[in-house]
């Protein structure tokens, strides 16, 4: 998911006997696994909470075409390019099914734009790093998409019917996106010395950020317990974090290359790998705006809906004119 530090509102999760009778009939929906659906009642807290988590998704699927996009002029062959401009048309549809599903919990398309481009709206910290060689664009689809994966999958079980439908097809082309990274780098380790070089480059500086897309740790993580109470969120970070270590450590082994890790080791005992604290100061510093990349990304964001002005108030135009066209027919005709 590309999804951070969502607010849930709720200091703690409430017991169903500290409920009233409606809020306690919709957490038994819930509990039983049954699905949410705009038109029906649900607390303010839920609403709000989902609103945050699927506008910063579908924002994170917009900006995340920046890096990505960086590179479809200078992709090595004809067919990579296709690859990666198909990849990146894939991300702007993802943007659009989620802003659809945020819609239907009564936020605008406009109010979300708003919020992105204000800097008061958030995006994953991972589109905050740059892409400096092509070997960066097989690790995103590897390392960023494969954590994304991790993330997602358990989404399509959310609770809130809009959400979960969205992440089937989404789900569907992550996944695709990922073998096309795993197969990037897979045909530069076995290429020059420079560019297996260049992949361990690429592992050496994503491996840190790409744990870092799952939150904080548990215990730092403050809004986890309510999202996971009303079936948002089905894993906590820590969890997920681990699967995806344990996942992606035997693939990186068989590419050859070494992740950049002291403590890493395998536990026989937990049946899982013990790694490393990703650096949260890091983390937090590039939430809150200061990482590489976050003043280019969101002047990009700014420039292109800036640039695209005279387009909407052309559609604008076009649309109040064919509304008059239409009254004045319905009048003559009567």
């Amino acid at each position: 998911m590309y999804a951070q530090m969502v607010k849930t509102d709720s200091a703690r999760v409430k017991t169903l006997d500290e409920m009233d009778p409606i809020e306690r009939a919709f957490q038994e929906r819930i509990d039983a696994g049954q699905k949410i659906e705009p038109k029906e009642w649900m607390p303010e807290g839920y609403r709000k909470t989902l609103m945050r988590q699927i506008s910063q998704h579908a924002h994170s699927e917009i900006v995340g075409q920046l890096p990505e996009g960086n590179w479809i002029t200078r992709a090595p062959t004809l067919e990579r390019k296709a690859i990666l401009l198909a990849k990146v048309q894939d991300e702007a549809g993802h943007g659009l099914y989620l802003y659809c599903a945020a819609e239907t919990l009564g936020i605008t398309r406009d109010e979300m734009y708003e919020q992105l481009h204000s800097g008061k709206a958030k995006y994953s910290s991972i589109f905050n790093y740059p892409t400096l060689s092509w070997a960066d664009i097989g690790a995103i689809g590897w390392l960023v998409d494969g954590a994304a994966i991790m993330n997602q999958v358990p989404l399509q079980r959310c609770s809130y019917g809009p959400y979960a439908r969205a992440m089937v097809r989404i789900c569907k082309e992550e996944s695709f996106h990922q073998r096309q990274g795993f197969d990037i780098l897979m045909k530069m380790v076995k290429g020059t010395p420079a560019q297996k070089e260049m992949v361990q480059d690429a592992l050496n500086r994503w491996w840190w950020p790409s744990l870092m897309m799952f939150g904080p740790s548990d215990d730092a993580s403050v809004h986890s317990a309510q999202s996971m109470s009303w079936k948002i969120k089905q894993n906590s970070n820590d969890e997920l974090r681990q699967k995806f270590v344990d996942q992606t450590v035997p693939q990186a082994e068989y590419l050859g290359l070494t992740v950049p890790d002291p403590d890493l080791k395998w536990n026989e005992e937990k049946g899982g790998y013990d790694f490393g604290e990703p650096d949260w100061t890091e983390f937090f510093a590039v939430i809150a705006g200061n990482g590489p990349c976050n003043a280019e990304r969101l002047g990009a964001r700014q420039k292109a809906w800036n640039d695209g002005a005279w387009f909407r108030d052309g559609l604008v135009a076009h649309a109040e004119k064919m509304t008059s066209r239409r009254a004045s027919q319905r009048t003559a005709a009567e």
